[in-house]
């Protein structure tokens, strides 16, 4: 199954990357849902001990070898996603193009903060 699943995936990767911004959003939410349903199986493959019990300790190595480059990738992305996101509001915002309703969600804005203490030190 994985392999039709890789094949899919390997199949769909340049028209998604051409697609538009919906697309994106909800063929890396599909690939999302795919890792976190595989590292959940991963997981209870190495919580069965008749599994574990019969592994050779070099295949056991490979996969956290693996298991650890995938982690520090994925640290990596979030790191780099969330910088990058977090720049580009702090610049949409300082442009006075952010969706209002955003900065309700997400707090006080750093503008907003400035135009705050600014009042502040002026009363």
């Amino acid at each position: 199954m994985q392999k039709k699943v890789k094949e899919w995936f390997d199949n769909i990767y340049d028209n998604v990357k051409k697609g538009d911004r919906l697309e994106l959003i909800l063929y890396t939410r599909i690939a999302f849902q795919h890792i976190m349903r595989t590292i959940k199986a991963f997981d209870n493959w190495l919580q069965d001990p008749f599994i574990i019990s019969n592994i050779p300790r070099e295949e056991l190595e490979a996969v956290w070898e693996t298991a650890h480059g995938l982690l520090k990738q994925l640290i990596e992305l979030d790191i780099k996603h969330t910088s990058n996101v977090r720049d580009h509001l702090i610049k949409l915002e300082k442009e006075g193009r952010i969706n209002p309703l955003l900065m309700d969600l997400v707090g006080e804005s750093p503008r907003r903060r400035e135009e705050r203490e600014r009042v502040t030190l002026s009363i």
